[in-house]
């Protein structure tokens, strides 16, 4: 499900997920929302006696195709302990971050630092275009040192070859991203290289990109 809205329609409404759900069920969110649509969800739970978790998770298409996501929940470590079994079954990773919205407060702080990531990712792959460089020759190397990190990996050869028809896609980052500002702006925490990146994936959906994996960023420089 895309926003708040969405999740709210299929978890509250009349006939949702909720209203068939017998007391002492656990309802797990796995969406990407807000720390207040948690806890709406949770007082709504505790009312007809079930558990809540929130529980974003990273990884994308392929790491739930191969079982190896990374699942941040938010709730009561009652609730985790009755949940981290089926978390076993498609995630690598899973940590309870701490009360209803936590985990929505850890995907922020995950998108925050992947939107920094690719930016700096793709402003060095088009110098290194620029200066004639072989990309995938200075990634092969640099990925041996501090620069290396995921997106470097997995996506610098890709960027290279201006291929972005997968992955996760710009208009859902920007959804993501602005989760994130609004939060900020409630925690008064200053982001301003995720506010100026922000901007620069509504660049890249000018450009017909909104469905661009999110190294598309490189083609705004281009």
């Amino acid at each position: 499900m895309g926003n708040d809205n969405d999740v709210t329609s299929v978890v509250l409404s009349d006939h949702g997920a909720l209203a068939g759900m017998a007391s002492g069920s656990l309802l797990v969110d796995h969406t990407t929302a807000s720390k207040n649509l948690a806890q709406s969800l949770a007082d709504a739970c505790d009312r007809q006696g079930v558990g809540f978790l929130d529980a974003p998770v990273s990884g994308g298409q392929a790491g739930a195709e191969n079982g190896a996501l990374t699942v941040m929940v938010g709730g009561s470590p009652a609730d985790y302990e009755r949940a981290q079994c089926y978390f076993d079954c498609y995630a690598k990773k899973h940590a309870l971050m701490g009360g209803v919205g936590a985990g929505q407060l850890t995907k922020m702080v995950n998108q925050i630092c992947i939107a920094g990531v690719l930016q700096g990712l793709s402003e060095g792959v088009h110098f290194a275009q620029q200066a004639g460089l072989n990309v995938d020759a200075v990634v092969e190397v640099i990925s041996q040192g501090a620069a290396q990190s995921w997106q470097m990996n997995n996506r610098a050869e890709t960027m290279a070859r201006d291929e972005y028809d997968f992955g996760f896609a710009v208009d859902w980052m920007r959804k993501d991203l602005n989760i994130a500002l609004e939060a900020a702006r409630e925690l008064d925490a200053r982001l301003p290289l995720t506010a100026l990146v922000d901007q620069f994936y509504a660049d890249v959906q000018k450009l017909g990109g909104g469905r661009w994996d999110t190294s598309s960023l490189l083609k705004r420089l281009e």
